[in-house]
């Protein structure tokens, strides 16, 4: 087929590379270098001959991708297998005639276009061959074999797997056109793949051919050009170019002396080439990395795939500038989340979010950008996180992104002024969870007669009583109260006797913690277990979750059983992602408390969880008799001292509070879960839906649209699928700018080690000890002494707190759920170390540094 036959719609037939090229070709303006397209029917063909490859694709398709020698070995096979297939003549004609058109004795490019290729979710960049300068009949057919194989690379092969495309799926289509023989190559990217700036396209350029600069030979010649204009340039030392052969191939050459640091484009040229590619952006409605040649002063567009690495912007449309902060940072949950959970937060949220990249964002610039409440939100946002804070600052500094706004009217207490003064008095949080679970239990009684459209007309409104609880004035003052009572403690006691983070000792095992009381329970659970044996024993072999039902079988087994349960009906609602309402709870998958459960019985003794408490107790009282008196021998110590016995007495009785309304959150999440399930199975039953968990890629409200009419769009929810698997892969930014600028902030320090990582100290103290990088709460492996470090800590993961000696995490903040946690359990903890679980490995050696914000690593 010839590449002006084909777009898009024949992606099947031509794949993605052909398919993009043929949209380009018709794109005004544009260059493409002429040609055909070998189609997948071809390659089935030769595949057909050689049953044997059938078999190496099935375990292909087993085989580990971390495998790193298996693979290799079956991909070269398979492409050896396919290479030695003879192709056969009335196909070699065929491909051979269609020379005649473009000239049979010129040179080409022989190319690789893969079905799975160019996605707007998987751009597989050379995962597949190209040859160039290819000459001939007999060379052409040659090549297309080897375009074939090429589709079984290793490297294809791993990223296949990884994006969770099936190898049987995948056929692969060859394109052959006219070779263009240039002065400069190279590629453009039409927003800053660094920064995901889309205002700012960034080239990069060499003498000869592009194959330099892909293959690493030669530090090219980078261009930045922002609103028409070269903003920066850096003209490299370009020794080394890469020119097409007289009779075919390629060859590395040495550039002139007097030419190599020459640009291998003019200014013009690079202004003229950014215009082009701002037209092919627009045409494919997304940024663009796009491969180009020079002939002649004319350019030729050789490649254009969309760029999958960028963070997308929330859609807002407008031109507006808007500025975003993360939610996930803020909830310590950054993965990725589905349609359903992310419609069902943004419904039960107090304020307005945004959605991208299967993130949720805040939008805070009419506040940044007001003088009066800028220096009040910095503040707030610093206390939280010092590299949100930074990233804001550094947004600042772009006057052309933040307008100077007049002053917003006032938003109340959510918007980071003082709230209204509350008595310090243990009734008034008793008051507050004793309204959470009247309220609770109502919605658990009443959800159980709702089915069908009925069922979410009452959820819509279960969701206002649910936001009325939250938003009660008295809840939000109570936990301000804790955290305000912290930040003052802090404060005063480091300017008056230069303690840093006093109130980390002062907050120890303070009453009414639900998340710490969690952690604990699962203690006491294991104490339950540990006297017995064949109930520990049969607990190391679960490998599902029907193991509830098998325990009472065994001696000691219904009391295990029971303990289990127990734990299960207080704490089951809970999960990692608990903010995502399709993630599966403890009570849904109890297997995954069992490791846990089996590292408490190997690694303490009976009763350990009232010796913590009251141990802890007992330090945060000796804390305060040790602070008081220090304070009273200071000038005007008697005041100072009654202040801050004033702030003692508010921060133990509030700080355990701050972490109710979330467990508030996640018991009510469960109930609409189960209630949603329950429709989806009926949907199952009906043929609807092919099953229960498809309605995790569908809103809210598509999901009520398709229980009102039966009817659902399957196209619609694989997309959603494949979509969310995009996002799994990308990590979200703590700030967000609608021109697509990430930024994560930096640490501006100066009193840390050099080789140290540095982070948040959120948790006062120093532990040496054996660094367990844990990805996955289900896969812990924990001994006493131990450092928990991975991505971050919801509530879900304060029973492995109990077990270690000290906390390392990628995310979080001063008053996050695994900062308070820490605090109350007395471990060193430092928090948004970039990159810690990477440059971290599992079972080093390392120093957490709780109070001084860093952690070595030791030889």
């Amino acid at each position: 087929m010839g590449l002006h036959e084909v777009d898009e719609t024949r992606v099947a037939a031509v794949g993605g590379k052909a398919a993009h090229l043929g949209r380009l070709s018709r794109i005004d303006g544009i260059r493409v270098p002429a040609g055909f397209c070998v189609t997948t029917d071809a390659f089935q063909r030769v595949v057909a001959r050689a049953p044997s490859v059938d078999d190496l694709l099935d375990r292909l398709s087993r085989v580990d991708p971390d495998d790193r020698e298996a693979v290799r070995t079956l991909s070269e096979r398979t492409r050896r297998t396919i290479e030695g297939i003879a192709v056969p003549g009335d196909l070699a004609a065929a491909i051979t005639g269609a020379l005649t058109r473009f000239g049979e004795r010129a040179a080409y490019a022989v190319r690789s276009s893969a079905t799975a290729e160019d996605l707007p979710t998987a751009s597989f960049a050379g995962q597949q061959d190209t040859y160039l300068n290819v000459m001939g009949p007999t060379a052409i057919l040659e090549h297309v074999s080897r375009c074939w194989a090429s589709l079984f690379t290793e490297r294809a092969v791993t990223y296949r797997r990884r994006q969770g495309i099936d190898h049987r799926t995948v056929r692969m289509a060859v394109v052959v056109q006219r070779m263009v023989l240039p002065d400069a190559a190279g590629i453009l990217f039409t927003a800053d793949p660094v920064t995901g700036d889309r205002r700012t396209a960034t080239v990069d350029a060499g003498f000869g051919l592009g194959e330099a600069l892909v293959s690493g030979l030669v530090n090219p010649d980078v261009f930045k050009v922002r609103h028409g204009e070269i903003v920066a340039k850096a003209i490299a030392a370009k020794q080394r170019a890469v020119h097409a052969l007289p009779a075919g191939g390629t060859r590395e050459v040495a550039v002139d002396a007097r030419r190599q640091e020459q640009p291998a484009l003019t200014d013009a040229q690079v202004v003229r080439l950014v215009e082009l590619g701002r037209r092919i952006e627009a045409h494919f409605g997304r940024p663009q990395d796009i491969e180009w040649c020079l002939a002649d002063d004319d350019f030729h567009i050789v490649q254009s795939r969309p760029i999958t690495t960028l963070f997308p912007v929330p859609e807002t449309g407008d031109q507006e500038p808007h500025v975003y902060v993360s939610v996930g940072h803020q909830q310590m949950m950054t993965d990725a989340m589905k349609p359903l959970g992310l419609s069902m937060w943004r419904l039960t949220a107090m304020t307005p979010m945004h959605e991208a990249g299967g993130r949720l964002f805040v939008e805070i610039t009419p506040r940044l950008a007001s003088p009066a409440s800028r220096a009040g939100l910095l503040d707030l946002m610093g206390r939280g996180d010092p590299l949100v804070r930074d990233a804001l600052e550094t947004v600042l500094e772009r006057e052309d992104l933040v307008p100077s706004l007049p002053d917003p009217p006032p938003a109340g207490p959510r918007a980071g002024g003082p709230p209204t003064p509350i008595e310090t008095d243990p009734a008034v949080v008793a008051g507050l969870i004793e309204r959470s679970r009247e309220s609770v239990a109502a919605l658990r009684r009443e959800v159980r007669t709702k089915t069908g459209p009925a069922l979410f007309d009452f959820l819509l409104e279960a969701v206002e009583e649910h936001k009325r609880v939250l938003g009660d004035p008295l809840n939000f003052q109570a936990i301000m109260a804790g955290m305000e009572a912290t930040w003052w403690l802090n404060d005063k006691l480091e300017e008056w006797l230069g303690e840093k983070n006093a109130a980390d000792t002062l907050t120890l095992s303070a009453p009414g913690n639900v998340t710490s009381e969690m952690g604990l329970a699962l203690l006491d659970v294991a104490d339950v277990i540990r006297p017995h044996t064949e109930v520990v024993a049969f607990l190391r072999d679960v490998r599902d979750d029907g193991f509830l039902d098998e325990l009472g079988k065994l001696p000691g087994g219904t009391e295990a059983r029971d303990a289990i349960e127990a734990y299960l009906d207080l704490y089951g609602m809970r999960c990692v992602g608990e903010i995502d309402i399709t993630r599966p709870r403890w009570r849904e998958r109890p297997g995954t408390l069992v490791p846990v459960i089996l590292d408490n019985v190997r690694n303490f003794e009976p009763g350990a969880a009232r010796r913590r408490f009251e141990q802890g107790h007992r330090q945060a009282q000796q804390k305060e008799q040790e602070v008081l008196s220090r304070l009273r021998a200071l000038p005007d110590g008697a005041r100072k001292a009654d202040e801050t016995k004033a702030m003692i007495d508010r921060v133990r009785t509030f700080i355990g509070y701050r972490e109710y309304p979330k467990y508030d959150i996640v018991s009510r999440y469960f109930v609409y879960k189960q209630a949603l399930l329950g429709e989806a199975g009926r949907l199952v039953r009906a043929g609807v839906l092919a099953e229960q968990e498809d309605i995790f890629y569908l809103t809210f409200q598509e999901l009520h649209d398709v229980v009102r009419s039966h009817l659902v769009d399957d196209r619609l929810i694989q997309q959603r699928k494949d979509a969310y698997r995009s996002y799994q892969a990308l990590t979200p930014p703590r700030v967000l700018t609608s021109d697509g600028e990430a930024l994560n902030g930096a640490y501006r320090r100066d009193d840390v080690p050099a080789d140290a990582l540095v982070g948040l100290p959120v948790s006062a103290g120093t532990v040496e000890g054996r660094a367990r990088v844990v990805l996955d709460l289900a896969d812990a492996d924990l001994e006493a002494g131990d450092i928990l470090v991975t991505t971050f800590t919801d509530p879900s993961w304060s029973p492995l707190f109990v077990a270690v000696a000290g906390l390392v995490t990628e995310v979080g903040g001063l008053m996050t759920h695994g900062a308070v946690i820490a605090r109350e359990y007395g471990l060193p903890a430092v928090v948004g170390v970039e990159g810690a679980t990477r440059r971290i490995r599992d079972g080093q050696r390392i120093r957490v540094h709780g109070t001084g914000g860093y952690v070595e690593l030791l030889p």
